[in-house]
């Protein structure tokens, strides 16, 4: 069964500055949404109040999983992870000096997904057969796209309900990133995943999103039903076409 992401009203800073305004959006089961902004507009910030990392000031985040509401503000991030919420951070963020296999093993450190370690390295190689033959290495020696691929695949390893990405095209090269962009919608649907991406890489993300929202300042600026009718926003037409 499919799980789904609903945020409704949400408004989160750091201290006295406020970077998110009444933010509300919502991920149905199966779907893929891309949340689009350009750089300082909140999109990393939604997703750490997502993960517990930053308790919103207001507004709720709920998640259905398995046919059960749940109310994600006030749990922790070990917690929200427990659910099979599991998110592919800005940057990778990588064990570097861990090998590929040691960083996929501490993907794999959810109670549920704890006995299942084996299965799942056997589908993160199956999926990224470029790992398996890098497995003794260092993740800090891998080439930006094949940390890419691990950080994908170390999600993978918890076996994730929902998927949330932040900024996965960021220093990647043009071929990469569309390789990237490729592989996620791949994995949605070989292991019928909810996926919640951030991305300011537009002509990329509307490839695979079922549809999406544009953050401005902080605030959802535009919401888009399907990619073609992201396409013919005039605030996308602005930011990201150079129409």
């Amino acid at each position: 069964m499919a799980s789904s992401l609903s945020i409704s009203g949400i408004d989160a800073g750091y201290g006295a500055v406020r970077v998110l305004e009444d933010v509300s959006l919502t991920v149905a089961p199966g779907e893929t949404v891309v949340l689009l902004g350009t750089n300082g507009n909140g999109k990393s910030t939604l997703m750490k109040c997502v993960m517990g990392i930053l308790p919103p000031a207001t507004g709720s985040i709920v998640a259905e999983i398995d046919g059960e509401r749940i109310d994600l503000v006030g749990r922790s991030t070990e917690a929200i992870v427990d659910l099979g919420i599991t998110l592919v951070p800005e940057g990778r963020r990588l064990f570097p000096k861990l090998s590929v296999e040691e960083n996929l093993r501490l993907g794999g450190f959810r109670p549920l997904a704890r006995g299942e370690i084996a299965r799942n390295l056997e589908m993160s190689y199956a999926t990224f057969p470029v790992l398996e033959e890098r497995r003794r290495q260092l993740a800090g020696s891998l080439s930006g796209g094949e940390q890419q691929m691990l950080a994908l695949a170390r999600a993978l390893m918890s076996a994730p309900k929902i998927l949330l990405i932040d900024e996965p095209s960021v220093g990647l090269a043009p071929v990469l990133v569309k390789r990237t962009i490729e592989k996620i919608q791949e994995l949605k649907e070989r292991y019928q995943l909810t996926v919640l991406m951030a991305e300011q890489n537009f002509n990329q993300a509307v490839r695979i999103a079922d549809r999406g929202y544009v953050i401005v300042h902080g605030k959802i600026a535009f919401e888009g039903h399907s990619a073609a009718e992201l396409n013919d926003n005039e605030l996308v037409r602005k930011f990201y076409l150079g129409l």
